[in-house]
């Protein structure tokens, strides 16, 4: 058999093994705090910042900490390694990509969600159609 076949073959099949591996890494399921403390593994938690507890940047740590509401009510500490998001204040709502460890949920990365600015008064856009 030609030599350059077989190393054209070997070379997809490590490509196509690594494109798997990488996959399943970044495949991370939406739990809530409670599944999140069970599994111990990477997952994304969606819910609502509490504004009426402490939300600090601990600049020696480098951490942004928060305390967040899931969608089933458990609040939790979040500790997240980076500063505050930007439009933090403004979220509706923050998904979380993390761990629970160590009584608390460490996050790697937060997403925000934001009110949109493009909605606009829907009763005008009803009337326009009529």
């Amino acid at each position: 058999m030609n030599i350059k076949v077989i190393v054209g073959a070997v070379v997809i099949v490590v490509f196509l093994i690594f494109g798997a591996v990488s996959f399943m890494g970044s495949n991370v399921e939406y739990a809530d705090f409670g599944k999140a403390e069970q599994f111990g593994k990477k997952v994304q938690v969606k819910g609502v910042w509490v504004k009426e507890k402490e939300s600090r940047f601990d600049q020696k740590k480098t951490q942004f900490i928060f305390f967040m509401k899931d969608d089933n009510a458990r609040e939790e500490k979040v500790i997240f390694d980076g500063a505050k998001p930007n439009n933090f204040e403004m979220a509706t709502s923050v998904v979380a990509k993390g761990r629970y460890k160590d009584g608390a949920f460490h996050a790697t990365e937060i997403l925000t969600k934001c009110p949109s600015k493009y909605n606009g008064d829907s009763t005008a856009v009803k009337k326009s159609m009529q």
